[in-house]
């Protein structure tokens, strides 16, 4: 099946008790045991499992060709439990430009606890390569990256990781699977916020781990789930499972808005950069047309001029929000360095953009005027 129809069907059968085509939110937190002591639909307690959880992770390892998922209360659980999987002395591989709350998570709580990383610039692969050692057990790669939407060579860092005992763990968030494929590259593992364009009308908390194969940090991830217990409400897994249905065509609509804007904002006078893989002159351009089949609805772009110039031209804008995340139908725009932590590699003149789902043109004379 296409994606667009394992959006809609995919662990979404008809209910049976009801006929309903739509799966009936099951908000009880316990079920009841067979006579005999068993659970007669293998589930014990939401913690462990639920009906409307159990569905999101069907359709979300389904659309990215895995054979399990594991659904988190959020993205950052669901990186908090991949990083809970390992023991003091195991060494981690990630981008050096990352989402900083990822970075911080893993600076100021795992590495005092003796895990031991290393933050490299992973567009040149050379880099992985000299960074890998005998205790490596995780190599993470965000790509696109966030904000500054960088690109990692999925393939070429699987072929270095197969050769060792590491796993690559890949964040598709922003590319999502209708744009990336990373099991089919070459990855071990795909991790989504689900907040962003899976569930897709900014009223979701959530994330994922999908993994291609079954082996021992799997079988860790899915006993952290469900003894720690951050799990998504089977409300919000309701919720990231109706938006999911439309992600296929909403993610398309965005990607076609943002190349126009790219390319129109490249070109004024006020804008000193855009960073977008779209743009053929943007140095991730001929890698995005490798391992993607569309560009992402999320930009970048350097504001001429500093911080305060930058936070002014986001004070300008009448139909853009200023507000973090990305992803839903709302367009969005942020000063990123402004929230980030010291020692953040992101430029100060840098504006996060978000495209959603407005007219093009409504958003390009929004950017217009208040660029000047």
């Amino acid at each position: 099946m296409k994606k667009e129809t394992k959006a809609i069907h995919s662990g979404q059968g008809i209910d049976a008790s009801s006929s309903a085509i739509n799966f009936p939110i099951y908000m009880s937190t316990t079920f009841e045991r067979h006579v005999d002591g068993t659970y007669p639909n293998e589930h014990v307690y939401s913690r462990y499992s639920n009906p409307n959880r159990l569905a999101l992770e069907r359709c979300l390892a389904d659309l990215e060709g895995g054979i399990a998922c594991a659904c988190f209360s959020s993205g950052s659980a669901a990186m908090m439990t991949l990083l809970q999987t390992l023991v003091p002395g195991d060494h981690v591989i990630a981008p050096d430009i990352i989402y900083f709350g990822l970075s911080e998570l893993m600076k100021k709580v795992f590495a005092p606890l003796g895990i031991e990383f290393d933050f490299v610039d992973m567009s040149d692969i050379e880099n992985v390569k000299t960074h890998m050692k005998s205790n490596t057990k995780l190599v993470i790669a965000e790509t696109p990256s966030n904000p500054q939407i960088t690109l990692t060579d999925i393939k070429a860092v699987a072929a270095i990781t197969n050769e060792t005992d590491a796993l690559l763990v890949v964040d598709n968030t922003i590319a999502t699977p209708v744009f990336q494929s990373p099991l089919e590259l070459g990855a071990d593992m795909v991790i989504h916020a689900t907040t962003k364009y899976i569930a897709g009308h900014s009223d979701v908390l959530g994330g994922a781990i999908i993994t291609a194969n079954e082996h021992d940090r799997w079988e860790k991830i899915g006993y952290i789930q469900r003894m720690g217990g951050a799990v998504p409400s089977p409300f919000e897994c309701w919720l990231a499972l109706r938006g999911v249905q439309t992600m296929t065509h909403r993610v398309r609509a965005m990607e076609a808005s943002a190349l126009v804007l790219a390319k129109q904002l490249s070109e004024h006078a006020s804008v000193a950069e855009v960073l977008y893989p779209g743009l053929e002159s943007n140095p991730s351009h001929a890698l995005a047309k490798k391992q993607m089949t569309g560009y992402g609805a999320l930009m970048s772009f350097l504001v001429k001029g500093d911080a305060t110039t930058a936070i002014a031209v986001t004070n300008k804008l009448k139909l853009i929000t200023r507000a973090t995340s990305f992803g839903g139908t709302h367009s969005l725009i942020e000063h990123r360095a402004s929230i980030e932590a010291e020692g953040s590699l992101t430029p100060k003149n840098l504006l996060r953009f978000s495209v959603g789902l407005e007219h093009v043109d409504d958003l390009m004379e929004d950017l217009l005027q208040a660029l000047g």
